[in-house]
Formats: structure tokens, sequence, C-alpha cells
């Protein structure tokens, strides 16, 4: 699984193609804000009126499969829900990456571009949120590319903690 990161604005996202772009959000945040605000902007709402209209939430395991192209640079936008933000941890975001991954393994998508659950908000640190992130690119996924949705200080922060969990995995192997 190659690594990769992008910024959180728009113009970075639009030249970052992709065949999934997974967006998660708390049921309690509106308006949304980070990523998914900026998505929500991108498609002039889409996501707002979904939540209007109650046919999405925000809720601890809900994920939901939209169209991404033609105002995206992804075929499909899959939104995560978190749940409230006050009872969020780093055991949920750890449990919502591991469904996403398993959908992403359903859905076959072999390019996808993420923000880590919690990290779009600063609801979670950069190294508990690439900790929880890490043992899925040890496991068998049908990803080949990821591309984590991070402003530049945090890339550092996190480049420095991959190759550290790189090396142990290296080290555990032989």
């Amino acid at each position: 699984m190659e690594l990769r990161f992008v910024a959180p604005d728009l113009r970075a996202l639009d030249a970052t193609p992709a065949e999934v772009l997974a967006v998660s959000y708390f049921d309690d945040e509106r308006p949304l804000r980070g990523l998914a605000g900026l998505i929500d902007f991108r498609l002039a709402g889409q996501l707002s009126k979904l939540l209007i209209r109650g046919r999405v939430h925000g809720a601890v395991r809900e994920q939901v499969l939209l169209p991404g192209r033609p105002r995206l640079a992804c075929d499909r936008v899959l939104l995560v829900g978190l749940g409230r933000r006050d009872t969020f941890d780093v055991g949920r975001a750890r449990t919502a990456l591991v469904e996403l991954f398993a959908t992403l393994d359903a859905l076959m998508a072999r390019s996808v571009v993420l923000c880590l659950p919690g990290r779009s908000d600063g609801s979670l640190d950069v190294e508990p949120a690439i900790e929880s992130f890490l043992p899925l690119t040890d496991e068998a996924h049908e990803q080949d590319d990821v591309t984590l949705v991070e402003p530049p200080e945090a890339v550092r922060a996190m480049r420095a903690l991959i190759e550290r969990h790189r090396r142990r995995v290296r080290a555990a192997e032989t």
C-alpha cells in the first residue's frame, strides 16, 4: 500500500484523482467543517441537503456512498458517521477505520483519499490518529494507493511515525 499526503484544500484535492474519497463527520456537527465542509461546498450543499432531509445523520457506523464526479476528482464519496463529538475517542476512530477499510475492500477501491477520523477538526491528535491507521497498512487490503488529507505540519510528524512503524515491522519480520 503506497501512502501519500495531500493538503486539505480544494485545489490540492482536485489534483488528486481517486476512486473513493472517504469523508467522516459527526452527527452533532452543523454546519459541516473540515474536509466534510469543503466537499459539501464543492457539491453545492448536497451533503447539507441530505442532513436537513434526514437521509444521513452521522451516526456511528453509518456509511453512505454518493457519486463524486463531475464536481470532484473522485468517482465516489463515502460518508462515514462518527457519532457525537463529545463521545469520540481513539477507540471509535480505530473502529471507524476498520469498518471503512472493510467497505473499501467490498467496493474493490484501489485508490482512496481520506482524512483520518477526528483529524479534520483536531478532535484527534496526530500520533493517536496515525497509530490507529498504521496497523491497517500491514494487512491485506484492496487499496494500492491511499492518500491522507493532512496539513503540512502534520505530514512531517506522520512521516516520522510511519517510518518508526515500518522499522518495527521489519524488525519483527527478521
